[in-house]
């Protein structure tokens, strides 16, 4: 019997806590460029350490998205695994089905 794909998290909420962690980074990174002249020694230090923290939140959260797309892409490969083996005719017929398209669309060329 197929496995069932895990429910996926919110990958948009994924998507959008990504793009927020890079959006502090570039900003981080701008103010620092623009202050850096101008800082000197407990200053400079501590808006380092402020990039620093915005590099390990946004290495997390691509750790994070990395193993739920893996995780996903694992479970995809299983269940089309699965429908392979029990299915093999049907698949067999797909398979072909697309190669003909395929060749019918390459042919028009």
């Amino acid at each position: 019997m197929a496995r069932p794909l895990p429910s996926r998290p919110a990958t948009p909420a994924n998507k959008e806590e990504l793009l927020e962690e890079f959006q502090a980074l570039v900003r981080d990174t701008e103010t620092l460029l623009q202050h850096s002249a101008s800082l000197v020694g407990d200053q400079a230090e501590e808006l380092r350490a402020q990039i620093r923290e915005s590099l390990g939140r946004a290495r997390s959260t691509l750790k994070n998205t990395e193993e739920s797309v893996v995780l996903r892409g694992k479970a995809a490969v299983g269940a089309t695994e699965d429908y392979v083996q029990t299915h093999p005719w049907q698949t067999i017929g797909i398979a072909a089905g697309i190669g003909i398209l395929v060749g019918m669309l390459i042919s028009r060329r």
